[in-house]
């Protein structure tokens, strides 16, 4: 049965790790709504089919919708999450380890928001939680190789099947005479659609740490299938659209502007070619990343368009996400070393 709302505040008023990691999970959808969804509509607002403040908005709501129409009827990336790694040595305990991972994440993501760099919550999220139940079980014996696999396979499927679908929907469009005006007007759905998808996604891969808490709370962490609530998936749509709506400027400039040239064919292309990328990922169950897919999407276009692309801004946020692995990995590591002395005698 899926857990009740009133069963999960009774379990959080008992252990209050699991209402820590509670809480940093909603910190954590938080800044995902507020460095990462803006991706979905980088294109939209540099190319003018859509004003800053709109096109937020736009983004919030499909983000919700994203996380609430797909996760009810399809949850393998949660899942996915939920078993990337072992956490033993007792509820309390291993509640303090995912509190440190938790915590890793938001570190992580607001550094990368300082500099503009639109890293990747959904892998920033498997390495926090992989390096502290390293920290835990004193092993790398406890990570499940085969989800870290999936991981790895949404890694090379995003940024390469977003760099070809791009140039492909660029080379597609090319030969489309359409007006500036109609194109742009194709951007708001292409927009919305990379919104929703951006939810589905990222939207999942928490929804999968929140039931992992309850059941570590609870002395369990070995399910691999769920029933996920809808008030859960309320609560985390809610959140990501609220992190969206507190903007996201500073990405959009990076990706839309300073790292690729783009006009309004070439805003619809990447739009398209990234939808269909996480569209067939979702479908898949893989956790890929939307920040890589978009990214990598919009220099498909510039590559195929021909426009400019600044080739040294695309090196430096792919250097963010060679880091991520291990840096996410060493902080989760670190900060659960940190809190299991500090919080357990």
């Amino acid at each position: 049965m899926p857990l009740s709302f009133a069963h999960f505040l009774a379990e959080a008023v008992k252990n209050p790790a699991l209402a820590v990691t509670f809480l940093l999970c909603l910190a954590v959808l938080l800044v995902n709504g507020w460095t990462d969804a803006p991706n979905a509509i980088a294109g939209a607002v540099v190319t003018g089919a859509l004003p800053f403040r709109r096109a937020v908005l736009l983004a919030a709501v499909c983000n919700f919708l994203g996380v609430l129409c797909v996760t009810s009827v399809y949850a393998s990336v949660a899942e996915t999450v939920y078993s990337i790694a072992l956490f033993g040595g007792g509820p309390r305990a291993a509640l303090t380890a995912l509190c440190a991972a938790m915590s890793a994440i938001v570190l992580w993501a607001g550094l990368a928001w300082r500099f503009g760099i639109p890293t990747s919550e959904s892998h920033a999220l498997v390495s926090g939680l992989s390096g502290a139940a390293v920290a835990l079980e004193g092993s790398l014996s406890c990570i499940r190789w085969g989800c870290w696999a999936k991981v790895l396979a949404g890694l090379v499927l995003s940024a390469a099947a977003g760099f070809w679908a791009g140039s492909r929907t660029e080379h597609a469009l090319f030969h489309v005479k359409w007006k500036s005006s109609t194109f742009l007007a194709a951007q708001i759905p292409g927009a919305a659609g990379a919104a929703f998808l951006h939810g589905a996604q990222d939207g999942q891969k928490f929804l999968g740490v929140f039931l992992l808490g309850t059941a570590l709370a609870q002395g369990r962490g070995d399910e691999q299938t769920f029933p996920i609530p809808l008030w859960l998936m309320v609560l985390c749509a809610l959140f990501m659209a609220l992190g969206t709506l507190m903007g996201g400027r500073r990405i959009i400039d990076k990706v839309g502007r300073e790292m690729v040239t783009l006009g309004p064919r070439e805003g619809l292309a990447a739009d398209l070619g990234s939808v269909l990328c996480l569209l067939a990922a979702t479908a898949l169950g893989l956790p890929v990343s939307t920040t890589h897919t978009r990214t990598a999407a919009l220099l498909g276009v510039g590559r195929g368009a021909g426009t400019a692309v600044d080739w040294r801004v695309a090196g430096q946020v792919a250097l963010a996400w060679v880091l991520t692995f291990p840096g996410c990995m060493a902080i989760g590591y670190w900060m659960s070393r940190l809190y299991l002395a500090l919080l357990l005698p």
